[in-house]
């Protein structure tokens, strides 16, 4: 049974999952890991080039700790990690879609 929402506890709860995505660097990783991809650091880090890899790990730690994404380690020498979204950062992919589609239609919006 979903929640029932008053206009005050709608709000508080939207802005408590966009507090999930702030920052600069926290959608561009989701972006990259939609559709069921599993990328490794090293991967990331190329694909997000202006990423230092202070605020990567840090950025893929909160997103672990929110729950939104999965970090896997083999035990292999080198030490091989992936990431990937769980099932919960995964159907966030519907949302952000929606978004750009909002987004989109917004009156005299031009497309860069």
């Amino acid at each position: 049974m979903r929640k029932a929402y008053t206009p005050d506890t709608a709000a508080t709860d939207v802005a408590a999952a966009l507090a999930h995505l702030e920052g600069r660097w926290k959608l561009r990783i989701l972006f990259h890991l939609f559709d069921g991809k599993v990328q490794r650091y090293s991967d990331l880090e190329r694909l997000i080039p202006d990423i230092s890899q202070k605020m990567l790990a840090q950025q893929l730690r909160r997103l672990e700790s929110d729950g939104i994404v999965q970090r896997t380690v083999y035990p292999e020498v080198p030490p091989r990690v992936d990431y990937r979204l769980t099932a919960w950062g995964q159907a966030l992919c519907p949302a952000l879609d929606a978004l750009l589609l909002w987004r989109e239609q917004r009156p005299g919006a031009q497309t860069p």
